[in-house]
């Protein structure tokens, strides 16, 4: 009886669904502190790691659908870091989506804007010597922003997306999901108050990175959509 209740229980599982080097797994019920949500695990083959979305609603077909992008952050989503806003816009983010009818948030596995946890660690050291955020990186011999959207991008295909409004102040996530081929129709502020630790950080992404800190909501042009693998 339970070999045959097992056996149903795995039927009702959905067959893997792959685009490019990035494979759809599995999907489940995710109720969370910020609301009602789904879950979908995806695997990427190149390097082994696996990104997660969390949403709400019927993602197939949606349109001008609220999308956060966030990128893994050891220190501030876990830890509780406030060398750093990474926390607090993703929690920002995860309460904006969770009171929409629909909406994801994706989280990549690129951490430390794509240098990985212990280059990022080292990153702090040189800027506990005075060095900011984009010079730190520089002198470890990585560009101030390593991550890439393709992963992104697939994921938001497998999930069905027609089209986004971007939850990020970021410049270079709208250019790289553009470039990918995603139809970004406008921006979502996610302005987070600074503290005394990271109002240095912040200030060197917005004069340095350009990032939009200052809440205004820029219209979102990025050309025709071409397809990717």
């Amino acid at each position: 009886m339970i070999s045959d209740y097992l056996a149903d229980s795995l039927n009702q599982l959905d067959p893997p669904r792959s685009m490019g080097n990035v494979t759809l797994i599995a999907t489940a019920d995710l109720p969370s502190r910020f609301g009602e949500f789904k879950i979908a695990v995806f695997y990427e083959e190149s390097t082994g790691k696996e990104h997660s979305a969390i949403y709400r609603g019927e993602l197939t077909g949606s349109a001008d659908l609220p999308c956060r992008v966030h990128s893994e952050c050891h220190t501030g989503d876990i830890f509780g870091s406030l060398r750093c806003d990474c926390r607090s816009q993703l929690e920002t983010a995860l309460s904006y989506v969770g009171q929409q009818p629909r909406g994801v948030v994706l989280y990549l596995r690129q951490e430390g804007r794509g240098i990985g946890l212990g280059n990022k660690i080292k990153a702090y050291r040189l800027q506990e010597a005075g060095l900011d955020t984009v010079e730190a990186n520089v002198a470890l011999g990585f560009p101030p922003e390593a991550r890439e959207y393709r992963i992104a991008a697939n994921m938001l295909r497998l999930l069905g997306v027609k089209s986004i409004k971007l939850l990020s102040n970021n410049p270079h996530k709208f250019d790289g999901l553009a470039k990918e081929g995603i139809e970004i129709t406008g921006r979502i502020p996610l302005i987070i108050e600074p503290n005394q630790h990271n109002r240095r950080y912040l200030k060197t992404k917005a004069l340095k990175m350009g990032h939009d800190l200052n809440g205004s909501v820029r219209d979102i042009n990025p050309g025709p959509s071409r397809e990717t693998t």
